[in-house]
C-alpha cells in the first residue's frame, strides 16, 4: 500500500446539499401520503358504498331475543363486525363501548356483530365479556355468514355507520382510534 493519499486535501463538500436533501425528503413524504391514501381507498372500495340501502337482517342477541336492523330506523347505527379472537377488534372495542354510551342519548345505537364461530360463539363471547369488558354485553349480537357477505366483510374489524333511513353513510375496514370513531359518530349524527 502506498502513502499517496496521506496529506492530500479533503474532498470539497458539495454546496446546496441541504436543499437537495430537503426536496428528497419532501418528495418521499408526498409519495408515502399518496400510497397511504391509496391504501385507505382500497380498504373502503370493497365495502358497501355510501348511500346503499342495507338488507334486512335478524340477529340473535347475546342476552336473548332478536334484533332487526330495520327496527333501528330513525336512529344512527354503529354496526361493528368483530370477533373475540381478533386482536385489533379486542383493542378497539373499549373505545366503541365508551362512545356508544356517550352518544346513546343523541340517537346512536351500537351493534357489536360477532363473527365468532358457530355454536361456540356464545361461550367465546361470554368468556370475553366476563374477563375483559362486561359493558359490552348488551350490545352483542351474532352476524351469520349471509349478513357478513351482504356487508362485504372480508376482514375484522369492519365498522359501518347506517343513517336514520338504514342506508350506509360510512364504512371502514380495520381498527380506528377513538378520535377517528368519535369524528365519524359526530358526522353521522349531524346528518338528517
Amino acid at each position: 500500500m502506498t502513502q499517496e493519499g496521506i496529506g492530500a486535501p479533503p474532498p470539497a463538500k458539495p454546496t446546496g446539499g441541504g436543499t437537495k436533501l430537503l426536496l428528497g425528503v419532501l418528495a418521499g413524504l408526498g409519495l408515502v401520503g399518496v400510497v397511504y391514501l391509496g391504501v385507505l381507498e382500497a380498504r373502503r372500495s370493497k365495502l358497501v358504498p355510501d348511500g346503499a340501502s342495507t338488507p334486512s337482517f335478524v340477529l340473535q342477541k347475546h342476552e336473548g331475543g332478536e334484533l332487526r336492523l330495520e327496527d333501528l330506523r330513525g336512529q344512527v347505527v354503529m354496526l361493528d363486525f368483530w370477533a373475540t379472537w381478533c386482536p385489533p377488534c379486542r383493542e378497539e372495542m373499549p373505545a366503541l363501548v365508551k362512545l356508544a354510551k356517550e352518544y346513546e342519548s343523541q340517537g346512536l345505537v351500537f351493534v357489536a356483530a360477532s363473527r365468532d364461530d358457530g355454536a361456540m360463539a356464545p361461550k367465546m363471547v361470554e368468556s370475553f365479556v366476563r374477563g375483559h369488558l362486561p359493558e359490552l354485553k348488551p350490545y352483542v349480537a351474532y352476524a351469520g355468514d349471509d349478513m357478513a357477505r351482504a356487508f362485504q366483510v372480508s376482514a375484522l374489524p369492519t365498522l359501518y355507520f347506517l343513517d336514520r333511513d338504514g342506508k350506509v353513510m360510512d364504512a371502514q375496514r380495520g381498527a380506528m382510534s377513538e378520535d377517528d370513531i368519535r369524528r365519524r359518530i359526530e358526522r353521522a349524527l349531524k346528518q338528517q
